[in-house]
């Protein structure tokens, strides 16, 4: 435990991993721009809320401003910022990187490359994240996954099995399951289209997971935008792989099958919670969801490849951002028209 560590965004996966890692023992050091929610973190720590139990731990927290004068140098920084923050935080971070540390990206979306093209291949790893927490209050967590309940997969970008990524995730493993991949990107993709199928359009309406998958006509599309996820990531050279813990037995149906198995198994898990775009939209933050279903998007209009439910998802997304919609249960039927999927 003598590696000195960063979680950097601390936002409510970035809380819901500092303080664990805190509380088991780590020399953790958190880093946010929300002066309340650090303000907090330094006067009272963390609170973290589950179902049924809570602890509170004392953390070490600094403002982004703190970082020019603390003079810190770390082994494992973990990214846990929105994919649109990823790029200047790679940059803000160099220097206080030490020469072969490593920034692990834990975060939705395929940004280990941009992360990597600032701070070079060798230094970042990638992680998959299966965690839902939501953080409205400076300081106080309301995790809605045990830490049996959550689960991470990390993995160099080379495929190599390394023993800095074992380390890693014998870290992570403080926080929920931590397995190790040699197809990390395939991995980071699997995840990708399961949040296109659930994070994508429950965005749009502002309901909790669940609500939103009993909306009539709802698995239907989400089938459809998972087809179009699957199609574009394998035209990029992704396989697919069990992710959330499921084994390969589980995981070796057809293309169709093993998507259902995998939103179903992400539902199970997050079910109660509202998705991270949603409380980006309560908060009047731009989501995050252009690198999600957008990147399905755009990939796709670059291969050739349509994917009209996921540009529609997109399209909406962008009136929220923009204050043109509310989110609503009735944006449903406007993103089943966008996505050409009229209601008979």
């Amino acid at each position: 435990m003598k590696q000195k560590i960063a979680v950097l965004g601390v936002g409510a996966i970035g809380s819901s991993i500092g303080a664990d890692l805190t509380h088991a023992g780590y020399d953790v050091t958190l880093i946010d721009q929300w002066p309340a929610h650090v303000k907090a973190m330094k006067t009272n720590g963390l609170q973290v809320q589950f179902k049924t139990s809570q602890f509170q731990v004392p953390v070490k927290a600094l403002h982004l401003c703190d970082m020019a004068s603390a003079n810190l140098k770390f082994d494992i920084v973990f990214l846990a910022a929105k994919s649109n923050d990823s790029r200047w935080l790679a940059e803000f971070i160099k220097p206080h990187l030490k020469p072969d540390g490593v920034v692990v990206g834990t975060q939705n979306g395929m940004n280990d490359d941009a992360i990597a093209s600032i701070l070079g291949r060798k230094r970042v790893i990638g992680c998959v994240v299966e965690l839902q927490a939501e953080l409205f209050t400076p300081g106080q967590i309301q995790r809605n996954t045990t830490r049996k309940g959550s689960w991470f997969s990390v993995g160099e970008l080379d495929g190599a099995f390394t023993p800095r990524a074992k380390e890693v995730a014998e870290i992570m493993g403080k926080v929920g399951r931590c397995d190790v991949t040699n197809n990390i990107y395939g991995a980071k993709w699997t995840k990708l289209i399961a949040n296109t199928m659930t994070m994508g359009p429950f965005s749009l309406f502002g309901l909790r997971n669940f609500e939103a998958a009993e909306i009539p006509g709802m698995f239907d599309l989400s089938v459809k935008l998972g087809r179009e996820s699957f199609a574009v990531g394998t035209a990029l050279g992704y396989r697919v792989e069990p992710i959330f813990g499921l084994r390969a037995d589980e995981f070796a149906g057809s293309s169709d099958e093993n998507l259902v198995t995998t939103m179903k198994t992400l539902l199970s898990h997050v079910g109660g919670g509202r998705t991270a775009p949603i409380h980006d939209h309560l908060k009047g933050r731009t989501s995050e969801l252009e690198f999600i279903s957008g990147l399905v998007e755009l990939k796709g209009r670059e291969l050739g490849i349509a994917a009209p439910a996921n540009a529609a998802v997109t399209a909406i997304d962008h009136q929220i951002n923009a204050g043109e919609l509310v989110m609503d249960a009735a944006n449903f039927l406007l993103l089943q028209n966008k996505a050409g999927m009229a209601a008979a």
